[in-house]
């Protein structure tokens, strides 16, 4: 993920002039292409955040393109009153990046973890909120974000879990990418997002061949009527998200079906609590049961009615 991020942003900067990078006090392999492509376009503004946000703020409104890079326990979540009142009141086209969401950093322990992001973010308004699942939607958010013109929360996990789509997928800003068809039949819908995509594709190839699986790179705007859609034609759906159960992508599918589709909705993620201890990334994962058994062990108790 983190390498087409990179590639895309080169890209991108080296079309566009405007383009800054500015990171803080992060990053500094990621971006060793992107400092010996665009040396003039990149800022490191140190450890100071929200001053980041804020100089992010002034050179968008002096016609620059800035792209706002950091771990996503920083970036959202320590400058999330900069990012509402600094860019997205004025619909100011900063681009942020968060970096390593939900348990990647996982044994510097909950001052670097980061599951509730999606959850403040989503609640700005003005501020679109990405998700992409693998390397390949990673390139086609960076594309839509800097196409957008608005500003833009991406939350990105660093530790890759693989791909899913097998090429740059084409699809309409805001749409879910259906990622495996299923049976009629069956109508039980997997809704994934960001690394939990893998997940989902795994489980339901092993455990529910007949399922469909939809991937989510868009939590905000998303298309309410293809969600509906697929709620309305479900007997259930599992969403899965490295994120807390609290405002992510559950609650959003969660919000749409109550409105316009009731179905029986179970939403697989962190739950509301802090990481009782450090380790490495698949033992935080266990810990929370997100590992692929213990969410096989959940589906299965939710669809039987435990």
């Amino acid at each position: 993920m983190r390498d087409a991020f990179s590639e895309a942003l080169v890209r991108l900067a080296k079309a566009d002039p405007n383009i800054l990078l500015l990171t803080g006090d992060h990053g500094y392999a990621l971006f060793d292409d992107f400092r010996s492509e665009c040396p003039k376009q990149y800022i490191n503004a140190g450890i100071a955040e929200q001053n980041m946000v804020g100089m992010a703020a002034g050179l968008a409104r002096a016609g620059f393109r800035p792209f706002v890079y950091g771990l996503s326990a920083f970036i959202p979540i320590r400058v999330v009153e900069q990012i509402k009142l600094d860019v997205a009141h004025d619909k100011l086209p900063v681009i942020f990046i968060g970096d390593g969401a939900g348990f990647v950093y996982s044994h510097l322990g909950t001052s670097h973890q980061s599951t509730e992001d999606i959850a403040c973010t989503r609640a700005i308004p003005n501020l679109s909120v990405y998700s992409p699942g693998d390397r390949f939607e990673v390139t086609v958010c960076m594309e839509m974000a800097y196409q957008s013109k608005s500003s833009v929360y991406l939350r990105m996990g660093k530790s890759d879990r693989g791909d899913v789509h097998a090429s740059k997928p084409q699809v309409n800003y805001g749409d879910l990418f259906q990622v495996k068809s299923g049976s009629m039949a069956e109508n039980l819908a997997f809704i994934a997002t960001g690394s939990m995509l893998c997940t989902a594709m795994e489980i339901a190839t092993e455990a529910y061949p007949d399922a469909t699986v939809w991937s989510v790179p868009f939590i905000k705007p998303i298309n309410a009527e293809q969600v509906t859609d697929i709620c309305r034609h479900a007997r259930a759906i599992v969403t899965i998200e490295e994120h807390s159960v609290l405002g992510g992508l559950g609650s959003t599918i969660a919000e749409l079906s109550s409105e316009f589709a009731p179905v029986r909705i179970f939403r697989v993620g962190v739950r509301d609590r802090f990481s009782r201890y450090c380790g490495s990334y698949e033992y935080l994962l266990k810990e929370h049961g997100l590992d692929v058994e213990a969410i096989k062990q959940q589906i299965h108790g939710f669809l039987i009615g435990n």
